[in-house]
């Protein structure tokens, strides 16, 4: 009798959750199983299995969003089932893409916001892929145009780049020049890019945050830079602002700097909206200042579902809901909303690099004065004992997750740790953070030997 009261069905009614059929068995993970499970079974096992996963309000090695508030939580649920792509199903959702990124093009003075040209993208990442692509077009239609051959395009950029234009180089067979950064030349700023840029080359790409410390990089002078080569070689190289941090950050924050449309070499500028946008992930925009500058060649008219759309996109299926999201926080917030979400973010990142800096044992990178994010390395001659590797391995048993990493190329024998702030992060959980830190680095001080240093890696960068 015992043995068959499982397969009761009053059984069922009280019967523990982690007593139902299926329930003692583990779940099957690289094999399909043979047989259905019941639905609330096989929920509880993947909601089990994500408590795994850190805290993502916790993570601060990520630029990705990881709050919204209620209202744009429901938003999301009436809408994930949208495809942005297919705008003659879903033209409201269309003309709302369309509504943001020309309110995107307005912050960054696009001359004409009514006659330049933008898309949304699944993130930061396809919209680099994009504006590499269309540099990439309209420097080899000059170059067949002139007569000239457009075998060997190269673009130009710091070594401290994001990742995904190494893949978009590597991806559209564009040779990668990196100008490598220094204690003296922290980022790309100008400096000796006369002996980088050259007759093949479609662009140079400058970066509004840069991922390893946060920092902008000086887009004006760079374009002072490249006026003057431009000046003694007759070679004109437009520039693409890689803001995906930055180009939600600067508009609200630091007004008054000059690296967007207003410098006419800046031909195109992409952000991503799931960072500092403030939007659940994924989603990007990338805004070229004129029409012109987007190949036509680039852009596809599809027939679909009954109707034609232009769409210009390495997917053809993504999800509209963050599109309606972003729409969502740009009314919510509005200029003085978004200024103050960001101004809050940028406090507590100055606070936590103030904070860690009068500890004793670091020295900042930099202090959060950018985006909110900051970078700091061990004082050189503070100890042989351990290095920022322990300390991140220390805050992890804590919840924390704080990124240790090598710096790129000629700083490769420098490592930094770096702290994201994003909307969350209170000050409240700001000071408890500091305190962590504070007594993980005196713990660490103690200690009379070397911490063992074998298994090391870096953590997430990017």
């Amino acid at each position: 009798m015992q043995a068959n009261r499982q397969f009761d069905p009053e059984f069922f009614d009280i019967n523990p959750l982690f007593a139902r059929p299926g329930e003692a068995t583990a779940a099957p993970r690289y094999v399909l199983g043979a047989d259905p499970m019941e639905p609330e079974t096989a929920y509880q096992v993947i909601h089990d299995e994500i408590m795994l996963d850190g805290n993502a309000r916790l993570n601060l090695a990520t630029f990705v969003g990881t709050w919204m508030d209620d209202h744009a939580g429901r938003l999301y649920s009436e809408a994930f089932d949208k495809n942005i792509v297919d705008k003659d199903e879903y033209p409201q959702t269309a003309a709302i893409e369309e509504y943001c990124w020309r309110m995107i093009a307005g912050l960054w003075h696009a001359p004409e916001p009514m006659e330049t040209i933008g898309t949304s993208t699944i993130g930061s990442s396809e919209a680099c892929m994009l504006g590499g692509l269309a540099l990439k077009r309209r420097w080899q239609q000059a170059r067949r145009a002139a007569g000239k051959p457009t075998a060997q395009p190269n673009l130009v950029m710091s070594s401290a780049v994001q990742v995904c234009w190494e893949k978009f180089c590597n991806y559209w067979d564009v040779e990668a020049r990196f100008v490598p950064i220094s204690e003296e030349h922290r980022s790309l700023d100008g400096h000796d890019l006369a002996n980088y840029v050259d007759e093949n080359t479609i662009g140079v790409v400058a970066i509004m945050g840069v991922t390893y410390t946060g920092a902008y990089e000086p887009v004006a002078a760079i374009s002072a830079a490249l006026d003057e080569i431009q000046e003694r070689t007759g070679v004109s190289v437009p520039i693409h602002v890689d803001a995906a941090s930055g180009g939600m950050i600067a508009p609200f924050l630091q007004p008054e700097l000059e690296w967007d449309f207003r410098l006419e070499r800046v031909h195109s500028i992409n952000t991503s909206a799931h960072k500092y946008g403030l939007v659940y992930p994924g989603l990007g925009w990338i805004v070229w200042r004129a029409k012109d500058l987007l190949p036509e060649d680039l852009v596809f008219q599809v027939s679909y579902l009954g109707g034609s759309m232009p769409t210009f996109a390495l997917n053809f299926s993504r999800p509209g809901a963050q599109v309606l999201l972003q729409y969502y926080l740009f009314l919510r917030l509005g200029f003085e909303g978004y200024r103050a979400v960001q101004q809050s973010s940028q406090d507590v990142a100055r606070y936590l690099a103030r904070g860690i800096e009068k500890i004793g044992a670091f020295t900042l990178w930099n202090d959060g004065s950018d985006i909110p994010v900051f970078a700091w390395r061990l004082t050189p001659g503070h100890t042989r004992n351990w290095n920022l590797f322990h300390l991140s391995d220390r805050l992890r048993a804590h919840g924390w997750l704080v990124p240790a990493y090598s710096m790129p190329d000629d700083l490769s024998d420098m490592t930094v740790q770096r702290i994201v702030v994003r909307n969350g992060l209170s000050l409240d959980l700001a000071a408890r953070l500091l305190t962590v830190i504070e007594q993980e680095t005196e713990y660490l001080d103690r200690l009379e030997g070397p911490m063992p240093v074998e298994g090391q890696h870096p953590g997430f960068t990017h």
